[in-house]
């Protein structure tokens, strides 16, 4: 494995571990947010792109932190693109920092103090070893080297909407998202649990396109989707509709990819829905703005 995927893959252990030696390790609630810097990405106009993304302690609590005070990056912020609804346990890559080509050696502070007061901090910085590039995001992402890692492109995504949407209270909208892909990986199912064979370092995953909604930014308890949305965060149980739990199966992509999923919105306020299409390595996502009156 390659520097920066042993990096990338240290960080996932550091956030997974018992915050407490002798304290169980799996919470349902009460856990804090601790930000992850994921590494930076070299763009092709010179300037370099920070990835973060999140590990939330609990197994079921989601959480809203507006930004502001508990939910802000700095230089440049408090809102430099960060999730304010955090869905559970470990979510990665999930939104990028531009800095300029003659960044050198500053850095970029996202800071997240949780309900219960906890505050942690990531530090986003040029480092060489947290380079990062497709082979490090499909490893960490769950796929293995068999998985045709070189020529892996990440799913076309194309959502059917304007980026910024006013809806009613309880009036049901209609998402409409189309998405392809190149087959790679092929898809296969996640393996059973087997108590027998010992874990890796990053969880493992079904294969193969699938496409979700989730709450980004707004308070996500107030927002369904029909039919149930496949999760996007890394729940490695049995039986919870997530790719990373054992026997999960991607089911067939939709006639002519054409994804609809209907949502509504039981409080006014303003939501950030994204939408993301995952061929179990790479990613396509696209956001929507809806305006809750």
């Amino acid at each position: 494995m390659r520097p920066a995927a042993i990096v990338a893959a240290l960080l996932a252990v550091a956030a997974c571990a018992s915050d407490v030696a002798g304290q169980p390790r799996y919470r349902a609630a009460g856990q804090e947010i601790v930000p992850a810097y994921e590494g930076w990405e070299r763009n092709a106009d010179g300037s370099f792109s920070l990835v973060f993304g999140t590990m939330n302690r609990n197994w079921e609590e989601e959480l809203h932190i507006p930004i502001g005070p508990d939910n802000h990056i700095e230089p440049e912020g408090p809102d430099r693109g960060q999730p304010t609804y955090f869905l559970p346990r470990r979510n990665r890559f999930l939104f990028r920092v531009q800095v300029p080509s003659d960044f050198g050696d500053n850095e970029v502070v996202w800071t997240v103090t949780s309900p219960n007061g906890k505050t942690y901090r990531a530090y986003g910085t040029l480092n060489p070893d947290y380079f990062i590039d497709n082979y490090v995001v499909q490893r960490n992402n769950g796929l293995t080297t068999a998985d045709n890692l070189p020529t892996n492109q990440a799913p076309v995504l194309d959502v059917e909407s304007a980026a910024t949407r006013t809806v009613q209270v309880a009036e049901p909208v209609t998402l409409t998202a189309f998405a392809n892909d190149d087959g790679l990986p092929e898809a296969r199912p996640m393996r059973p649990y087997d108590p027998a064979r010992p874990g890796s370092i990053v969880p493992s995953t079904a294969t193969g396109l699938r496409l979700s909604w989730f709450v980004y930014r707004g308070p996500g308890d107030v927002v369904a989707f029909d039919p149930p949305q496949i999760k996007v965060w890394e729940d490695t149980r049995p039986n919870s509709n997530s790719p990373w739990g054992p026997g999960w199966e991607t089911p067939p992509p939709p006639p002519d990819g054409k994804w609809v999923v209907s949502t509504t919105f039981s409080e006014p306020g303003t939501y950030v829905l994204r939408c993301v299409a995952h061929d179990g390595g790479l990613t396509s996502q696209e956001d929507i703005t809806f305006v809750v009156e």
